[in-house]
């Protein structure tokens, strides 16, 4: 179904109001929903179609990725983008529960140039039908580009950061199965390694709904300088955060963080690695790096993750 466009802006740069207010929008998490979440980042664990801590099913941490990240949706046409995503900032502070209507609303909060190219910061949150805060996500994009003239440059570099990712581990000391407050410094976390099929893609990206982008067509990827379709930075960070689920636990879906920079393409068909490192507590918090390797060794996404260290070792069943 395509969706209906006329009364949206063509998503350029010049045409972007800063604030500009977006949504309210609701979403019903229904079963449907975590099936294609869960096909897409092929992560079909026990708590999402199951009994979970919480009390029954629970949608994944990001089951509501690309409803945040898309807001901008509501007031631009979708079909006209041609943004890249170089930052992605997420709290989550409450689960979504199966069949749960949520709200999600935020909206535009900055614009500025850099490098020649036009960068934007979507701020949005997602509450749940009793009002409560469930996940706040800030992305940062360039607007309008051709992906094939930026992708590889690494255009975070200079960036201002208020720490750096080292990327390495110590292979002296055993991998962190599980979230401990004295795990040792650089303790390497377990690897998960995948391959992104068109088919998931293609589903992740909404490609259902309507929408030809670099991530679900291939005229789309060439006609911006590619060979192929580009894995959306989105898919790639609930690549992570299933990772990171696996070490925390429920506290991740309560108290969990993630600050990401996508540094280069990741492409239809690449085997992708997620890994980590232990940086250390800070209170009862776990810190830790995390990044997204291609085979090859190229690093495609870096970042941080933290989120509270409690005692359940409960932690959701592979069920395929």
């Amino acid at each position: 179904m395509e969706p209906q466009t006329s009364h949206l802006k063509e998503a350029r740069y010049e045409l972007v109001e800063i604030p500009e207010p977006m949504g309210p929008v609701r979403v019903t998490v229904d079963r449907r929903k975590v099936l294609d979440y869960a096909y897409s980042e092929d992560d079909f664990g026990s708590w999402y179609f199951e009994d979970s801590p919480f009390g029954g099913p629970v949608g994944h941490p990001l089951v509501l990725a690309n409803d945040l990240l898309f807001l901008f949706y509501e007031n631009y046409d979708g079909n006209t983008a041609q943004g890249l995503h170089t930052h992605e900032h997420l709290t989550f502070h409450a689960p979504v529960r199966v069949g749960e209507t949520v709200t999600v609303e935020g909206g535009y909060t900055e614009k500025y140039e850099r490098r020649g190219q036009g960068y934007v910061v979507l701020e949005a949150e997602a509450r749940g039908d009793d009002g409560r805060l469930l996940v706040r996500h800030v992305g940062r994009e360039i607007m309008r580009t051709v992906a094939g003239e930026v992708t590889g440059h690494h255009r975070t570099a200079g960036d201002a950061r208020p720490r750096r990712v080292l990327g390495t581990v110590d292979p002296a000391v055993p991998v962190l199965d599980r979230a401990r407050l004295d795990a040792a410094a650089r303790a390497a976390l377990p690897a998960r390694t995948t391959v992104f099929t068109q088919d998931q893609m293609s589903v992740f990206s909404w490609a259902g709904q309507g929408y030809a982008n670099v991530h679900t067509d291939v005229g789309k990827a060439r006609s911006s300088g590619l060979d192929r379709t580009i894995v959306q930075a989105q898919q790639q960070t609930g690549f992570i955060i299933a990772n990171l689920v696996d070490v925390f636990g429920t506290s991740f879906f309560t108290s969990g963080e993630l600050d990401l920079r996508f540094v280069s393409p990741a492409f239809v068909g690449d085997e992708l690695t997620t890994g980590g490192a232990v940086v250390g507590a800070s209170g009862d918090r776990l810190d830790l790096e995390v990044w997204v390797d291609k085979a090859d060794g190229t690093r495609t996404a870096l970042g941080w993750a933290s989120a509270r260290v409690e005692d359940a070792q409960d932690r959701p069943v592979r069920l395929i």
